[in-house]
């Protein structure tokens, strides 16, 4: 065998594989072959133009439900908290997808738009907040042991201070029985359309809080006052994470208009 053919053969060998590395890990993605497609885009898109960063390692659970709660300033939030999904590897070899709850206005936006969100089981949300299908079939996802991402803003926060807060978030954490694991995005792009946030390349930073349990208002009965408790003691946490002043921080009030910018 000649010098060239020798080399052929290795780098044959090799492209074999790294393919055979790339179908194992699809096989083991949670959401197939173009949730994996993504989450490879995400990696090297967030690490090069973002140059993402975190205070420790991901903490998110290797099994069972649980909720992801962070602030929300970009469109691009929801790709920065999948950003490490990796680093914790289910116990049946998969590697788990955070299912987010978005305002259904942006779920039929584009035709890829679309199949990104169905491919990763994208609740859509209404904007007034008033239908609760969403909230339930959020709970059906969490007791199916999967994971739950919510920015409870109600809408991407242009601003410099936490917006009041959705208390949905403590109802699903009360009925669903299941951790809470509180995030806050630092430096995240900002603009004024859907697009521009994908171009304003700096420095983004991620801050994982200890998971959070409410065990002692399991047996209570669930209402506002129960709900916008429970969100509080959450969105404290989140703004804690971020340095942020939390002085007559409050929930939205029933029948008061969400942000959902």
């Amino acid at each position: 065998m000649t010098p060239n053919q020798s080399a052929a053969l290795i780098l044959a060998i090799l492209l074999l594989v790294w393919l055979a590395i790339i179908v194992r890990d699809i096989r083991r993605f949670d959401g197939g072959w173009f949730v994996y497609f993504l989450y490879m885009v995400v990696r090297l898109y967030a690490g090069i133009c973002f140059r993402m960063r975190t205070n420790r390692r991901c903490p998110f659970p290797l099994d069972g439900p649980a909720i992801i709660v962070a602030n929300h300033r970009s469109p691009l939030d929801p790709m920065f908290l999948s950003y490490n999904i990796h680093v914790n590897e289910h116990p049946r070899g998969l590697f788990r997808v955070i299912h987010y709850l978005m305002v259904d206005t942006y779920y039929d936006i584009h035709p890829f738009v679309s199949k990104v969100c169905r491919s990763m089981d994208v609740i859509p949300v209404s904007r007034t907040g008033k239908d609760m299908g969403p909230i339930k079939q959020a709970v059906r996802a969490l007791k199916g042991g999967n994971l739950i991402g919510i920015f409870p803003e109600a809408g991407i926060n242009l601003g410099k201070s936490l917006l009041p807060a959705d208390p949905g978030v403590g109802w699903l954490a009360l009925t669903a029985k299941c951790p809470v694991y509180p995030v806050f995005i630092h430096n995240a792009p900002l603009g004024h359309t859907m697009v521009q946030p994908f171009f304003n390349f700096q420095p983004v930073r991620m801050s994982y809080g200890d998971p959070m349990t409410f065990e002692e208002f399991y047996s209570q009965k669930k209402n506002f006052e129960l709900s916008a408790e429970v969100t509080l003691k959450i969105m404290h946490e989140v703004g804690r994470l971020g340095g942020e002043d939390m002085t007559g921080y409050r929930c939205l009030e029933p029948g008061e208009e969400r942000h959902t910018s």
